[in-house]
């Protein structure tokens, strides 16, 4: 019975180890340079250890559970550390189970390599902590945390990433498993192979991370010569109004003088407010559209709307935009609500271009945790509501009308966002609302 007591003891001081050791390629993953701010909340972390022990101790009483007893307490460790993370680093859960996925493939990795030289515990626990402090190190040489960071950051990648790196984690944990049983002869080919795939996990993000920021960085440069495409002909245009304004003023004051000349006053009254509000009306259109395009905060959003007004000023589409407030996040998939946004602006100039003076009207709403999307437009043909969702149907002939389909497709997976549609005096209307965003 001592002897139990004594494992359990060791089982602890080890578990303690490889928390440690987790920590420390935290550190190295996330690219922390507040490292004091961090170990400060260290203590915590160190309650995970005394709850896996008791957990494992627990499973053992149980026979039954035996055979999966080091996978179930590996795997609350890992939802341990994932919800220290998200405490310490203020972060969403996705991004602290990926971050706690990937400390914990360097930390089995370690464990793995340290157990190359037998040794008593205490000098093996030695072993396995600098191994740890040399490769975050590395790590941290290699900035190896930025590129990580920079995956975290894209808002439709954190799950998918965490998902990906449970799974490497768990083939991980596995190859240790299997360890145990190797002859001699194959353990040189053993500790090769987890070396390896160490490596390759650590050139596969940072490949991930390096085409993410050449994507973003085009994706910048787009919207940089949209927008510069959309200013040169607001400027061409404003230059066109002032020319023009420039040409009559001189009737214009000489009808004014002749008003205050006959002591017409409120004549010469409603001229002016009527040139002030002609001259605001023209202009004035055109400047409010770059405040509107300036409240688009997600990138993603920006670069599509850019590319679309530049599109409907090319097909003669007047765009009537309003984003009221700054639009910073929305609480859907960010791609998944581009693709709506886009499906809906193109059936709505689509339509447009039918009626004799083509408009859409685009209004994007967000305030009190909610985004609100209204996309409207002319419509002169005949509406099928029962038809219209259906695949492939369109006004426009057999085998087109795809967007609608597929946007229902969208909202069917995003329990965040419903929909409504409306038709009225010659007006198509079409609306979207997600719940829940900052």
């Amino acid at each position: 019975m001592n002897m139990e007591y004594y494992d359990i003891f060791i089982g602890f001081l080890d578990s303690v180890t490889g928390h440690l050791a987790l920590a420390v390629y935290l550190l190295a993953v996330t690219g922390e340079r507040a490292v004091w701010r961090r170990l400060k909340k260290l203590p915590l972390l160190l309650l995970s250890p005394l709850i896996a022990i008791l957990l494992s101790f627990g499973m053992y009483m149980l026979p039954e559970l035996r055979a999966v007893q080091y996978y179930i307490s590996s795997l609350s460790v890992l939802l341990m550390c994932a919800l220290w993370v998200r405490w310490a680093w203020s972060w969403g859960f996705w991004p602290s189970f990926a971050a706690a996925c990937m400390a914990g493939i360097f930390q089995v990795a370690g464990a793995t390599v340290s157990a190359m030289v037998p040794l008593p515990f205490a000098p093996a626990a030695g072993l396995h902590l600098a191994i740890s402090i040399a490769v975050s190190l590395l790590l941290y040489r290699l900035r190896f945390g930025t590129w990580f960071c920079l995956l975290l950051n894209d808002r439709s990648a954190p799950r998918r990433l965490a998902l990906l790196l449970f799974a490497l984690e768990a083939t991980m944990e596995l190859l240790l498993r299997l360890g145990f049983g190797l002859q001699p002869r194959f353990l040189s080919f053993y500790y090769l192979l987890v070396v390896a795939m160490v490596i390759l996990m650590t050139v596969l993000i940072v490949y991930l991370a390096q085409r993410l920021d050449t994507a973003r960085k085009m994706q910048a440069q787009q919207d940089v010569i949209a927008q510069q495409r959309l200013y040169e002909q607001d400027l061409e245009m404003l230059r066109r109004e002032v020319r023009t304004f420039r040409h009559d003023y001189k009737n214009l004051l000489a009808g004014l003088s002749q008003q205050a000349g006959k002591g017409e006053l409120e004549g010469l009254r409603r001229t002016l407010s009527q040139l002030e509000a002609g001259f605001d009306v023209r202009l004035g259109a055109k400047i409010q559209e770059s405040a509107q395009i300036g409240n688009l905060q997600i990138p993603e959003v920006r670069s599509l709307l850019l590319s679309k007004l530049t599109a409907m000023r090319e097909k003669g589409v007047e765009c009537r935009l309003e984003v009221l407030y700054p639009l910073a996040d929305v609480n859907m998939d960010v791609w998944d609500f581009v693709r709506c946004l886009g499906i809906l602006i193109d059936n709505g100039v689509e339509a447009a271009l039918d009626a004799g003076q083509p408009w859409v009207e685009i209004i994007l709403l967000a305030q009190e945790r909610r985004v609100f999307l209204r996309v409207s437009n002319p419509y002169t043909n005949h509406i099928e509501p029962g038809k219209m969702w259906h695949e492939g149907w369109s006004t426009k002939g057999a085998g087109r009308g795809m967007g609608l389909f597929s946007y229902q497709r969208i909202l069917e997976g995003c329990p965040s966002a419903s929909s409504s549609t409306s038709w009225d005096k010659g007006i198509f209307v079409q609306e979207l609302t997600v719940e829940g965003g900052r």
